[in-house]
């Protein structure tokens, strides 16, 4: 598999999208245009569907809130019982999904995909946020706890976004379970980051800002998606993401959500669902992104080197090992946003 051909093919492929007024609108992260995720859709309709985009969950859903119309939308996980308690979403009719069968079990049952006797999202991609790092320029023994030494002053960066960055502070105080999140382990956790925010170079918003500082040696180490490791592996930078579950990694899943009102076609946003689970489209999405795919059957078919190097060979006990998805009570989750604030003041 050459690597930098693919992402030059990635790159190139997605400026064929265009914008078309008779096809559903898709609102996504940006790049998930790219129409090698849904090669089945384009050669069916002749050309993409049209995408606006969102630069986070958080964002993406304070603009449908608004009032912005679309047919379809790619949140992660966390953000499905908001989106239903503001009655933006619809359940997914499971029949009109050829894959459904294939998907993987712990994705297709989380309770925030199928809840009440319906399915509120089509599992697409999963992946890991872990500790990644510069291996020529980073020393000595590699766990969470070196993210707060004093060696590593200015040399870390954190992502802004405060389920991301309470994953990282749990695991380095050793909660496994979210529903191991006590209040007293909440102040562990908090004291944590309040440490390793001496060493933060600065707190990432947008991968691509984090993939130049590791690139130029400016950030050492990083809580990143992996994403992050291969692209700079595609560089040539050697960079190493820890998939150790007793150092610690944390998983997340997305998917799509059929939204209320939108103005296209059911048959088209279920063309486009079923392009998007094919196995073909989870094995691009192994091999050019990094993440893993919903659909069980697209790990037979993907480069098996990268499988194995991704810690996808054994996807469910992966995911079993690892702190899954971002599951706390309302309470708590506005205290750790409180908190996270007050951090990155300085408080």
């Amino acid at each position: 598999m050459n690597l930098k051909t693919t992402l030059t093919a990635m790159a190139f492929s997605c400026l064929a999208v265009s914008a078309n007024a008779d096809r559903i609108t898709v609102f996504d992260w940006s790049g998930y245009d790219d129409p090698s995720f849904f090669n089945a859709y384009v050669e069916q309709h002749g050309g993409a569907p049209n995408f606006s985009f969102f630069a986070d969950d958080h964002e993406g859903f304070n603009k449908l809130r608004a009032g912005f119309k679309a047919d379809l939308a790619h949140p992660c996980s966390g953000l499905i019982g908001k989106m239903r308690a503001a009655d933006l979403i619809q359940p997914i009719d499971t029949s009109r999904l050829n894959a459904w069968a294939d998907f993987l079990p712990t994705l297709a049952k989380l309770p925030e995909v199928s809840a009440d006797g319906e399915v509120w999202m089509m599992p697409f991609d999963w992946g890991n946020t872990g500790l990644v790092y510069r291996t020529d320029l980073v020393t000595g023994e590699i766990n969470l706890q070196m993210l707060a030494d004093p060696s590593m002053a200015g040399k870390v960066s954190l992502p802004d976004v405060v389920e991301d960055a309470y994953s990282l502070a749990a695991l380095a105080v050793g909660v496994n379970d979210w529903s191991e999140m006590t209040d007293e382990k909440f102040v562990e956790a908090s004291d944590f980051l309040r440490a390793v925010h001496k060493n933060v170079r600065f707190y990432w918003g947008d991968q691509g800002q984090l993939d130049a500082a590791m690139k130029s040696g400016e950030i050492h180490a990083a809580w990143a998606w992996n994403a992050t490791e291969l692209a700079l592996i595609f560089d040539g930078i050697e960079v190493k993401m820890v998939r150790d579950p007793e150092i610690g990694v944390s998983s997340w899943a997305c998917g799509y959500v059929h939204l209320k009102d939108g103005a296209g076609s059911d048959d088209e946003v279920y063309d486009f669902l079923n392009a998007l689970a094919a196995p073909a489209s989870g094995k691009y999405l192994i091999e050019a992104w990094g993440y893993a795919h919903a659909n069980a059957k697209s790990y037979g078919i993907a480069d098996q080197e990268a499988v194995e190097t991704y810690g996808y060979s054994d996807p469910e006990g992966f995911m079993a090992e690892s702190l899954f998805g971002f599951r706390v009570s309302n309470e708590m989750a506005a205290k750790m946003l409180k908190e996270f604030e007050r951090i990155k003041a300085g408080f």
